[in-house]
């Protein structure tokens, strides 16, 4: 996408300005976006958007500026403007660029820059209206999408390295509103992967619809939630969020460089119970949070965070390693060229245990199973949380008893990760979206039913 040129004459303008390390971040990124409402069209969106990020290392400092322009004079004085206060004799020569084509692990068919299916894409989000308002008289309104992304990026830098990569992103789902007359609930279902549109040959429309439909109207007959501490079943799948958020993102070396994190000294120390396995893992075939390299052009790999109870690595970018000295992993992410990169999660999940969900349930005298997990908001540094249930039940005797409504989970990462005494067989991922220093870029959560022993829940019972 760039002239290798234009690039070798840019970077070594910025080595020339006296800076330790130069890249530029190239990327072309095609977006395409459909939303139904019920039955009808919404809305058909596309774009294109094409940038270059450049960012400038003066030892410990980063500098970056970002353009549209692909020309060397607009790019060189970037460079210029950004080093103008960090001014110093040249401490690094320019390194002939190496160009190493990655290998492609995930492999996609229908693609943006080929064929953007809207046709198909439409006839699936209708398919699943029907699906989800044959369910009940009750379901009153559905909300459908369909997102598909391809981003190119190439990546020079001041040590040789040039590199690119292509990526495939795809996501679809839909949300049912069920109404009794005087109060109203939602329910939800959506799948995605790096992958093209060949995602709807493994999704079933009549499921995605009626899935949605069934959690609305749990929901819709739930009763309020009890409060106040008890044993708490975490459902699989997008269960995972609370471990992305409370615990992974103070495993990054965004936070652990600055002392921000409570883990940030604890390396090889028991920080949770000895049940927890815990995985960072970009290499997942096609998968929504894996990459065949990172945004700094380094190949991905699975980075094992927890062993047995005990913390095991950090989530290490370039700029972390030199700060912190741990090994790089893999891991610096950007959401697009206007990001200078940071250490992020790719796929993060608590891995699978040998216990069954039924003897978890069957374990508490009173207490919750939270099959399913929403959003919810998480104070950094220390991880304390609070995150909203979307199904629910109360569970007592050892036995399902009714769906409750208004549940939420609230404790600390630290706090969580040890009371959790049994982790199950049942091990699902989940899609997500993670928004840190560096954007808004797509992650996965995950895990198998585990039961937490004791944690604060909120309700209005």
């Amino acid at each position: 996408m760039l002239n290798p040129a234009i690039a070798q004459s840019v970077i070594d303008h910025a080595l020339s300005l006296g800076a330790n390390f130069a890249e530029l971040f190239i990327e072309k990124h095609r977006t395409s976006s459909i939303d139904t409402l019920s039955d009808k069209v919404k809305s058909v969106d596309s774009g294109i958007d094409f940038g270059i990020g450049l960012r400038i290392v003066f030892g410990s400092k980063v500098l970056y500026g970002y353009t549209n322009q692909t020309d060397a004079d607009s790019l060189k004085k970037i460079a210029s403007n950004l080093s103008s206060r960090d001014l110093r004799e040249r401490v690094n020569e320019f390194i002939s660029f190496d160009y190493r084509k990655m290998s492609d692990h995930h492999p996609a068919k229908i693609v943006l820059s080929k064929n953007a299916a809207i046709d198909s894409k439409v006839e699936y989000l209708l398919k699943a209206d029907a699906a989800a308002r044959a369910v009940s008289e009750s379901i009153s309104q559905t909300r459908g999408y369909c997102m598909q992304r391809e981003q190119e990026i190439e990546i020079f830098n001041s040590e040789g390295l040039h590199t690119g990569d292509t990526r495939n992103y795809i996501r679809s789902g839909l949300t049912s509103i069920a109404s009794d007359g005087t109060e109203q609930a939602t329910g939800g279902w959506n799948d995605g992967g790096l992958l093209g549109w060949e995602l709807s040959d493994s999704m079933d429309p009549v499921y995605t619809g009626e899935e949605a439909s069934r959690q609305a109207l749990v929901n819709l007959s739930a009763k309020p939630c009890p409060s106040g501490k008890m044993p708490v079943v975490i459902g699989n799948g997008f269960g995972g969020v609370i471990f992305h958020e409370a615990c992974g993102h103070l495993l990054e070396t965004t936070s652990v460089a600055k002392k921000a994190s409570v883990f940030h000294d604890q390396m090889g120390e028991m920080i949770a119970s000895e049940v927890v396995n815990a995985v960072d893992d970009g290499t997942m075939n096609n998968e929504w949070g894996s990459i065949n390299i990172d945004d700094e052009g380094m190949e991905t790999q699975r980075t094992q965070l927890i062993t047995n109870g005990k913390l095991t690595s950090f989530l290490v970018d370039r700029m972390g390693s030199e700060k912190t000295g741990y090994e790089r992993t893999g891991s610096g992410r950007r959401q697009s060229y206007r990001y200078a990169p940071a250490s992020r999660m790719r796929n993060t999940f608590i891995e699978a245990g040998d216990s069954e969900i039924d003897d978890m349930i069957s374990s508490i005298d009173k207490g919750i199973y939270a099959s399913h997990m929403g959003g919810g908001s998480v104070q950094p540094g220390t991880g304390e949380f609070n995150f909203a249930v979307t199904e629910g039940y109360y569970v007592e005797d050892g036995k399902i008893q009714y769906p409750v409504k208004s549940a939420t989970l609230i404790s600390t990462g630290p706090e969580v990760l040890k009371e959790i005494s049994m982790v199950g067989k049942d091990f699902a991922l989940a899609c997500g979206m993670c928004g840190s220093v560096s954007g808004s870029i797509p992650t996965t959560v995950g895990q198998p039913a585990l039961k937490v022993d004791t944690i604060l829940v909120g309700g209005n019972a």
